[in-house]
């Protein structure tokens, strides 16, 4: 019983070369930026569900002793580094809108006139707060000691550091405002930081991540967050 086919029916393979070829192509051309990010992973994703489909029929097919063809076993391949991928997500909540003050989220203000968020609604979800209390109890302000000025001052320093495009430093208003792209599909999302007085003299820096596309984010604001007040504490001589 034959486990590989050397020789195919004509054709029989080309199913499962295609699928794979969309899961490179997709992404690809998201990452030079010939498509739109959303565009680019929606190829990806048809490629990968194709992949599973037609690496478990050829699988199927060869345990019936029609061998795998070429493009078949490419296809499982791929199938499964899909299913690799996807699995790193499971368990990430299906909201794509974190902050570190769930009853006063930061405002995006300069992010709704940029042309990306043309006609998006930017203001928080409420019912996002149940969520995230479930699954990310640990995000938080960062409380500095010292005055407004200067932990906005430190903040600023802090936010230059990350890997965003600041938009909009305001320390009139404790605001600064940012934009941070994924590497591979060129996914924007919107950072919104706060810094108020915290009373007795100290000062506390809120944080606010949003992904434009999609209804989960498979965990990236939050980790986002996470790392920006990590840093901005781990940074700040006073940090209470």
């Amino acid at each position: 019983m034959p486990l590989y086919s050397s020789t195919p029916p004509p054709r029989r393979g080309i199913p499962g070369l295609l699928a794979t070829i969309c899961m490179i192509v997709g992404p690809a051309l998201a990452w030079l930026r010939v498509i739109p990010a959303l565009a680019g992973f929606g190829v990806y994703v048809l490629g990968g569900l194709a992949a599973i489909v037609i690496g478990i029929r050829t699988t199927v097919q060869a345990v019936r002793g029609r061998g795998f063809t070429r493009g078949g076993l490419v296809a499982l391949l791929a199938g499964v580094v899909f299913v690799v991928i996807a699995a790193r997500g499971a368990g990430s909540p299906r909201i794509n809108d974190f902050t570190t003050d769930l009853d006063d989220p930061p405002t995006f203000r300069n992010a709704t006139t940029l042309p990306g968020n043309a006609g998006r609604d930017l203001t928080y979800p409420a019912a996002f707060a149940a969520v995230q209390r479930n699954c990310c109890p640990d995000l938080h302000p960062a409380h500095l000691r010292g005055g407004t000025a200067e932990a906005f001052a430190h903040a600023r320093q802090v936010a230059g550091a990350m890997p965003w495009t600041i938009t909009v430093s305001e320390p009139a208003t404790g605001t600064i405002e940012a934009t941070a792209q994924s590497k591979l599909f060129g996914f924007v999302d919107d950072v919104v930081i706060r810094v108020r007085a915290d009373g007795g003299g100290a000062s506390r820096v809120d944080m606010r991540s949003k992904s434009r596309d999609g209804k989960g984010d498979l965990g990236t604001n939050a980790a986002r967050i996470r790392r920006y007040i990590d840093a901005l504490e781990a940074s700040a001589p006073d940090h209470q």
